[in-house]
């Protein structure tokens, strides 16, 4: 019998034992990030009549390598860095505007909104226990 093949044989296992349990460990640490991105933005998302917060979901690819939260509600975005005069970017509309609101049955004055940001905060905190648990 060759001894160097059956140690060579061991070392393999042994290589892919770890292996496995390295991507096992990135996917439970993949599964914690997007879960808590997706628990604080939707605690974050403001309410009106939880549109935006059951549009927030999550989808995981790659057999768990990878997670991608995303914000179905096509207002989101305004919802995030605000509109008008408030605009974070100070790109909004500087002049005031007019428009009907449905759920009050009259036309209302604004110069914009406020940001209201649920998402961005959200996966900033992901990021840091993404961080936190590669770096252990």
């Amino acid at each position: 019998m060759n001894h160097g093949s059956r140690s060579w044989q061991q070392f393999d296992r042994a290589v892919r034992t770890f292996s496995d349990r390295v991507i096992d460990r990135v996917k439970q640490i993949v599964t914690e990030t997007a879960e808590i991105i997706y628990g604080q933005a939707v605690a974050l998302a403001p309410v009106d009549e939880g549109n935006l917060k059951n549009s927030i979901e999550i989808n995981y690819y790659d057999g768990g390598l990878k997670a991608k939260i995303t914000v179905g509600a096509s207002y989101g975005i305004y919802v995030e860095f605000g509109t008008g005069i408030y605009s974070v970017s100070g790109k909004g509309r500087k002049t005031p505007w007019v428009y009907f609101d449905e759920k009050l049955g009259r036309y209302v004055f604004t110069r914009g909104m406020h940001a209201q940001p649920f998402f961005f905060p959200a996966v900033e905190s992901g990021g840091q226990h993404f961080t936190r648990e590669l770096n252990r």
